[in-house]
Parts: structure tokens; sequence; C-alpha cells
């Protein structure tokens, strides 16, 4: 055993510092003498999701004495989805605030208590509307990939509305739904 106090103080510093090794590495027991494992499982799961986005369509002016009175004016926006891959979507549109009052279609424009009747189609052809339920809902493919998918509306207000006065804007506001 060493004699701390009889020893010079950097060789004292030493011998402390040994002894607190030695005494460490006593306290710590010995080796191992085998070992053993075990397995675990790591598990997720990968929720379907969607998220929508839209883009408005702006119509500009509407003639109705000129251009419009035989001929619609079209318009085009749109609606963007991002899914999980392999999540299957439908897309659909409401009739908009003022849905069910337009005559020969299921959306309108208002301006104070005066409409301009218009229509949303799932294609240029402007011959399936696009709507909320059953053949009028949007069905794409299963998502190839998280990349966002960008579906354009075809909008169309139909020729010869000659009773709508001029100098109002019109809106209507359309809930464009994702179902996943």
């Amino acid at each position: 055993m060493l004699r701390v106090g009889t020893m010079p103080r950097m060789h004292r510093a030493l011998a402390v510092a040994f002894t607190a090794l030695v005494g460490g590495a006593m306290a710590a027991g010995p080796a191992a003498a085998g070992s053993a494992t075990s397995d675990f499982t790591v598990t997720a799961s990968v929720a379907d999701n969607c998220t929508i986005s839209t883009a408005a369509i702006a119509f500009g002016a509407y003639d109705p004495v000129v251009t419009n009175l035989t001929a619609p004016k079209d318009g085009t926006g749109s609606v963007t989805i991002t899914c999980t891959q392999g999540a299957v979507a439908t897309i659909g549109l409401n009739a908009g605030l003022n849905g069910g009052s337009a005559v020969g279609t299921t959306r309108a424009m208002k301006s104070g208590s005066d409409q301009l009747n218009y229509e949303i189609y799932q294609e240029t052809g402007h011959s399936t509307v696009w709507g909320n339920s059953g053949a009028a809902l949007l069905s794409p493919v299963a998502a190839p990939s998280t990349a966002p998918r960008t579906y354009t509306t075809f909008g169309r207000i139909p020729g010869a509305q000659v009773t709508v006065p001029a100098g109002a804007t019109y809106t209507d506001t359309v809930t464009a739904t994702v179902n996943f």
C-alpha cells in the first residue's frame, strides 16, 4: 500500500489518481462470463391520406348581346390532390352557394338577386357535370406516388342569358372535397 503523506506533492496526486483508478476497476466486478440476446420487432403502418387545393375559374367578361348571345363562355380552373402512394380517392364538387337555383344548370353565380347560370364539367367536351356523388364524382386512378396530381375544372356559362344586368360582378363559391 502506498503511503501518500510521505511523497512529494506531484507524486501524491498521481498516487491518489492511481488508487482511484484501481479501486474503481475493482468495484466494477469481474469480467462477464457470458452474454444473451433477444430480438424484437419494429412496426409501423402508413395510413391513406390526401390533401386538396384549388385554383379559381375566372370567366372574365360575359357579353350577352354579341359574343355570348349564341355561344357559351368557357373558363378553366383546377383541383390538385396529393395522396399517400396507393391511396384510392374521389373528388367531388358541390353545387356551390347558389346551387339548385339555376335553370338548366345546377350552379349559378349571383350579384344581389340577379344570377348568371354556369356549370363545371370533368372534361373539355362539357358532357359530364362534375358533382358531389355517384357518376358525377371524378375518380382518378390510385396515387402512383405522393406527387401532386392536378385536374382541370372546365367551367361554362351558357349563351343567351340576356336578362343579366351589366356592371355587376357575379360570384359563387364551390367546395371541392377529396374522399379517400
